[in-house]
C-alpha cells in the first residue's frame, strides 16, 4: 500500500466491486475521464474479469484503489508498460463525486508517479485528457505533468469532438522538484 496524507493506494478486493461497478457506470464519472465511448458494463462482466485476473495468480499489476478515510473513492493505476522505454501511461478515476475537486486526485497522481519512479524504475509517465477537462489538467499540471502534444478534434464525447491532450513527466523532473 502507498500512503499519503489523505489518501492510500491500495489492491482492489472483492467487496470494492459493487462500489466500482457502479462509479464505472455513472455518466458523469465516466463523461470526466474521458468515456470512449460510454459502454455500460455488468457487475457480473466485472466480478469475472477480476476472478480471471485472480486465478493467474502471483503480483498485481499496477492498477490501485484510491481511499479516503478508509473508503474506496475511485481507482488509479499504470498500464501500457514499455520495458524497453521504460514508460507507462497513467489513468485515474474519482469515481465518488463528493470527493471532486478537494486534493485527493492529485495526491493519488503524485503517489502513483513516485511509485512509478522510486519503485518501478520507469523514465516517463505519460497520461491523457480531454481539452474540455481543464480541472484535470490544472491537477496534472500541479503534480509536475507538462502538455507534451495535443490532436485537434481526436476524441468524439458527449456528442462533441475534442482535442486529445498529451501530458507527461520525466524522472529528472520529478525528481528535481523533490528537491525544492
Amino acid at each position: 500500500m502507498l500512503h499519503g496524507d489523505n489518501v492510500t493506494l491500495r489492491a482492489m478486493t472483492r467487496d470494492d466491486l459493487p462500489l466500482i461497478w457502479r462509479f464505472n457506470n455513472d455518466l458523469a464519472v465516466e463523461l470526466a475521464g474521458g468515456g470512449d465511448p460510454l459502454m455500460p458494463k455488468s457487475l457480473e462482466r466485472l466480478t469475472a474479469d477480476f476472478e480471471r485476473e485472480a486465478a493467474k495468480g502471483g503480483r498485481d499489476e499496477a492498477t490501485f484503489v484510491i481511499e479516503v478515510e478508509e473508503k474506496c473513492v475511485g481507482g488509479c493505476g499504470l498500464f501500457h508498460f514499455n520495458w524497453t522505454s521504460r514508460t507507462a501511461e497513467l489513468g485515474i478515476a474519482i469515481g465518488d463525486k463528493d470527493y471532486w475537486g478537494v486534493g485527493y486526485g492529485a495526491e493519488a497522481v503524485r503517489l502513483l508517479v513516485h511509485y512509478a519512479f522510486q519503485y518501478r524504475n520507469l523514465r516517463r509517465v505519460w497520461l491523457w485528457v480531454h481539452g474540455r477537462n481543464e480541472r484535470a489538467i490544472r491537477a496534472y499540471a500541479s503534480c509536475g505533468f507538462v502538455e507534451e502534444g495535443r490532436l485537434r478534434q481526436h476524441v468524439w464525447s458527449n456528442g462533441d469532438y475534442d482535442d486529445a491532450v498529451f501530458m507527461g513527466i520525466l524522472r529528472d523532473e520529478w525528481r528535481a522538484a523533490q528537491r525544492e
